[in-house]
């Protein structure tokens, strides 16, 4: 079976290709439209479709719209038609809006993509999507699955368990209760934008002590049966809005421990009803890698995973497995996060040409950029397959040297982030253990927090959070230039460390093209770009 993925209803609209069970291609729209996020995350923008991330998934595969066999579309307006009014806290208006735009969506995919036949066009639940994103594409297909969210279609919560392929579904949360929801309803309170920002007020949570978690137990709380409530909250009788003043951070820290009490609550009880050794995570709840971590070390479980797409570009991939797995095809596990645009080296020098730039083809590229990261020089990484899914994992980067603190406010003022905002650490995967703990390892996808030891801390302290964590990636020989640069710089300086963070400056996508990469380079105070087998310079 030949499937097409699309996410296009709250936010992060993607495409994803699944051909025979195989995970061929998949990318957000924001890559090729340059437009962070891809769409305002409103009712009025579900019309808008990934139509350019849909168009390369079929080129990458050689395939027209003509070829393909279903088309999965990760939300069912079914659930909501004539509904909407009956669900507390949401807009009817709105509502209504959303759901014609998404009955609507075969005709306007047929549009955009002429020869696709409309009536292949399936609706996948939201949720269903996200459980499918990460049990199917997992290492373990028999698992527990936990998705956390603001809101699909009339849920915000999904715990159930796959086994051979089919998901039996154990628990549903009806909103308005929504952890997600509660989580973006700070975010906007503290100025931040919601559907977005999150992490940010992950990222303030460590400065602050949770001085309100009292109140907020009474407000946000698990039932011990699979479900949790989320009363409302008065916002501004906890701190004025805007972030600036202790008390937001102590705000944040307040927030971030009572969704982690209760998401440890849903595991545990999720554990107790599979008996299954192996748990998956999704949803955008799922990208808060501090939460993750708690579970990962008291919920009971010998694993988790959590699928790097974590958030609404992920149900693309989800929708398209979901839809091979009820067609029997076996599903192959997700080999990595690298299934976005790739270029060939000729590609790269041509764009290197046209652009009239000075650029060399050192004889071993990992030694030159470990060379030039133990001199504190700042390198944009472009290598391989862009990522997919919010986390720069050795695609497209910025690298630096975490052996100066300064390094942290330097990369923050390049990107243009808050200054409480941390970088993560890439460490050789085989050197991870001796200096991280409290975590699983591997840990490719950047997606758990772990403890740096303490003999570490002052030694790389450009990726020592606050609270003495750091969010890892581990790298192995699988990401043979990467793992070249980091043994190089290792060699030299005694640190199998370096620091990645994305390759991006702020409201704008991570670069995805070599121009992208090209004008990224030339208007940001970047000491070198490493761009496939290429390297340019900074002019002196």
């Amino acid at each position: 079976m030949r499937i097409l993925g699309i996410n296009a209803v709250f936010h992060d609209p993607a495409a994803a290709l699944v051909v025979d069970g195989e995970i061929v291609a998949a990318a957000e729209e924001e890559r090729f439209s340059r437009r962070k996020h891809g769409k305002q995350a409103v009712p009025f923008s579900t019309w808008e479709l990934p139509v350019a991330a849909a168009r390369w998934c079929l080129s990458e595969a050689g395939l027209t719209p003509a070829d393909i066999d279903a088309v999965g579309y990760s939300y069912d307006p079914r659930l909501m038609a004539g509904q909407s009014d009956d669900l507390p806290g949401l807009d009817r208006d709105w509502e209504y809006l959303r759901t014609m735009y998404a009955q609507r969506a075969p005709r306007f995919l047929a549009t955009a993509l002429p020869g696709l036949d409309p009536e292949a066009v399936r609706y996948v639940r939201h949720h269903v999507a996200h459980a499918a994103s990460t049990a199917l594409a997992s290492p373990h297909p028999d698992t527990a699955v936990l998705v956390v969210d603001g809101r699909g279609e009339r849920t915000s919560m999904l715990a159930g368990e796959y086994r051979d392929g089919k998901l039996d579904v154990l628990a549903t949360q009806e909103l308005p209760h929504s952890l997600g929801l509660f989580y973006e309803n700070l975010t906007e309170h503290l100025g931040f934008t919601r559907s977005s920002d999150e992490y940010k007020v992950m990222a303030m949570a460590s400065y602050g002590t949770p001085s309100f978690i009292d109140e907020f137990r009474k407000l946000v709380y698990a039932c011990g049966d699979g479900g949790f409530r989320t009363e409302s909250v008065d916002w501004s009788s906890f701190a004025p809005p805007r972030w600036g003043e202790q008390v937001h951070f102590d705000l944040a820290s307040s927030a971030q421990q009572v969704v982690e009490e209760v998401l440890l609550d849903l595991a545990g009880w999720l554990r107790e009803a599979t008996g299954s050794p192996n748990l998956c995570l999704a949803g955008g709840v799922a990208l808060n890698c501090v939460a993750n971590s708690k579970i990962f070390a008291r919920s009971g479980f010998d694993s988790v995973w959590v699928q790097p797409a974590a958030g609404d570009s992920g149900t693309a991939l989800g929708a398209a497995l979901a839809l091979a797995a009820e067609a029997g095809d076996s599903i192959t596990p997700m080999p990595s996060a690298a299934l976005g645009r790739g270029w060939t080296d000729a590609e790269i020098e041509q764009t290197l040409a046209d652009a009239a730039v000075r650029y060399e083809r050192p004889d071993d590229i990992g030694a030159s950029v470990g060379d030039a990261l133990a001199d504190n020089q700042l390198i944009g990484w472009f290598q391989g397959r862009s990522e997919f899914g919010p986390r720069a994992l050795g695609g497209r980067s910025l690298l630096a040297d975490p052996r100066h603190v300064a390094n942290l406010e330097r990369l923050n003022n390049v990107k243009g982030r808050e200054q409480f905002r941390p970088v993560a650490p890439m460490v050789l995967a085989d050197r991870a253990a001796d200096i991280f703990s409290g975590g699983p390892i591997p840990s490719p996808y950047m997606l758990f927090v772990h403890e740096v030891a303490e003999a570490w801390r002052d030694r790389i302290p450009a990726v020592t959070h606050v609270d003495g964590t750091a969010r890892i990636q581990t790298v192995d020989a699988g990401q043979p230039r990467l793992h070249a640069t980091l043994s190089r710089f290792a060699e030299r300086t005694g640190v199998p460390v370096i620091v990645n963070t994305s390759f991006n400056t702020a409201g704008r996508p991570m670069v995805d093209s070599p121009r992208d990469a090209l004008e990224c380079f030339g208007s940001s105070p970047i000491d070198m770009l490493a761009i496939g087998p290429f390297v340019v310079r900074r002019s002196r």
